[in-house]
């Protein structure tokens, strides 16, 4: 039996065309026409929209005496009305919330021949029966108006998303291309839908639909909702450089000391999780040119201490939280938030703990952000100097000072952001709280640099080779018990062979024996029986 493993390259969202296919009307007597709608026994349509309008017809499609519509009646009302032959027949749904809010709804109209339906959101289906001896026919001959009608009059003002007739997509937005009026796609997609982007994501719109923009938070993916996390090892240094344009030399092991960011941000708002033994350890460093710095770290007794120093003539502060140990192999989440002189600390879910400062500062001419081990900078104390050469060791995730996500500028962005990066790097999925071993995910994503190895998309040759080794190693196994027993077998039969042998010889000897002794009583009994013989002569 053959095995073969395939590693696909990173899926990508690109949204459902179907789904996203939009048109805005932005004026009354603008509409869409499609061909005639053919539903003469069956009808299902199905669509969403969004207005701040009170009323509008959503389609219309006429006969000589026969029509079908369905249309926004009040700002709370929806009506599906249709005529076959047997007069007029309206089936309506009525909401308790304006149906006008700029927000999307959806509606479902149905009708076969023995009755017509109507949904609205989430709301109960209002039916309606068809009679028992009438047509049942529909016939249509005239174009299908989608937004307005024939007359022009009672035109739908908004946007009408991922209409289907009959399990068919109509296209509105090539139609919209060539229509006065009508714009393809839809604007107002992230009031409605910009809560799915994550952590600082910021809904961007777009004509047919939207996406999240990323760039200002610590989280990748197509919400911004991806872990970002690397496992650090003692020697493993990022330093994030400031400078507004940058220009620095990535060749360089230690970060240049004449760079800087010359608008220093009002405050800090950091926040970043971690997984380490060690303690002590640094976990983050900012320094100033101006000998200010901040520095979050482990103590020796394993637990989060802050360093403020925002006066260069003065010592720095600390801020002790006060919990339990963080340097035990579990994953914790800090937050950190400055303004003026408040600090609030918050670890984990415990309760935030509030800290006020005695000198009140910003930090201004950022040099650096450090992560990892910090050394060639000037004007630290000893006691940090200290810590910064211990290094981390462990898992980051998810970090963010301000606006900046150092870490995944320097895991996906090493060539276009400003970052100096030395020491072993390696993403992983430690960040994530089902991770019980943060090391399993850095030996996963090691076997990409094995020779042998190929890169997204190729098949993973040395996962063949090891089940190969592994196949192999369970037959030798399997081969070398069987002849084992074999072996043992043989030699048990061999045994009892040789004892049969040994019982035949005894029996041969056995018989010799008694015919000798029998042979030496006849003789006695011959002499005896000679003896009186002679012994009567």
């Amino acid at each position: 039996m053959k095995e073969a493993a395939y590693r696909v390259g990173p899926l990508r969202c690109r949204g459902d065309k179907n789904f996203w296919n939009a048109a805005f009307f932005d004026k009354e007597t603008s509409y869409l026409h499609f061909p005639t709608f053919h539903g003469e026994l069956s009808a299902d349509i199905s669509f969403l929209f969004k207005t701040t309008a009170s009323s509008g017809v959503f389609l219309e499609n006429l006969g000589i005496k026969d029509f079908i519509r369905i249309e926004l009646s009040s700002s709370t009302q929806v009506v599906f009305s249709f005529d076959v032959g047997n007069g007029p027949l309206d089936v309506s749904v009525n909401s308790s919330i304006p149906l006008n809010d700029n927000r999307w709804h959806r509606v479902r109209a149905e009708r076969n021949v023995k009755e017509a339906s109507l949904r609205l959101d989430e709301l109960p289906v209002a039916v309606q029966k068809a009679p028992a001896d009438g047509h049942f026919h529909l016939q249509l001959n005239s174009q299908l108006f989608i937004g307005g009608t024939a007359s022009r009059q009672k035109g739908f003002r908004g946007c009408i998303r991922s209409l289907q007739l009959n399990g068919a997509t109509l296209d509105l937005e090539e139609r919209a291309k060539i229509t006065p009026g009508v714009r393809p796609g839809c604007p107002g997609h992230c009031s409605s839908y910009g809560s799915l982007c994550h952590h600082q994501g910021r809904c961007v719109e777009r004509d047919n639909g939207f996406h999240c923009d990323c760039s200002q938070s610590a989280y990748s993916g197509v919400f911004c909702h991806t872990e970002v996390a690397a496992i650090f090892k003692p020697e493993t240094s990022i330093s994030y450089i400031f400078k507004e344009p940058f220009e620095f030399s990535r060749n360089s092991s230690a970060p240049p000391t004449s760079i800087y960011s010359p608008r220093p941000p009002k405050g800090e708002d950091i926040s970043l999780s971690f997984r380490t033994t060690q303690s002590p350890a640094l976990l983050l460093l900012v320094t100033s040119v101006r000998r200010q710095f901040l520095t979050l770290l482990i103590n020796k007794h394993d637990l989060l201490e802050v360093r403020y120093k925002l006066d260069g003539s003065r010592e720095a502060e600390v801020l002790r939280s006060v919990g339990r140990s963080l340097a035990d192999g579990q994953l914790h989440s800090l937050h950190l938030r400055r303004l003026t002189d408040s600090v609030s600390v918050q670890v984990d879910q415990n309760p935030r703990e509030e800290f006020n400062l005695t000198s009140y500062g910003e930090l201004t001419d950022i040099q650096a952000l450090v992560l990892g081990r910090a050394q060639g900078f000037e004007d630290l104390d000893p006691d940090l100097a200290r810590f910064g050469s211990f290094g981390f060791s462990g898992c980051l995730s998810v970090v963010r000072f301000n606006s900046i996500a150092p870490l995944k500028a320097a895991l996906l962005h090493p060539d276009t952001s400003p970052v100096v990066i030395s020491g072993p790097l390696v993403r992983s999925s430690c960040g994530s709280a089902a991770s019980a071993d943060p090391y399993a995910a850095e030996n996963t994503h090691r076997l990409s640099d094995d020779p042998g190895s190929m890169g997204s998309g190729q098949p993973l040759v040395n996962a063949m080779k090891t089940d190969s080794v592994l196949i192999g190693g369970v037959i030798a196994v399997v081969i070398f018990v069987l002849v084992t027993v074999l072996a043992i077998t043989a030699r048990v039969l061999y045994r009892r062979k040789e004892t049969y042998r040994s019982q035949e010889v005894k029996e041969v000897k056995q018989e010799d024996s008694q015919d000798f002794h029998y042979n030496n009583q006849a003789d006695s009994q011959n002499v005896s029986g000679e003896n009186p013989k002679e012994f009567f002569l």
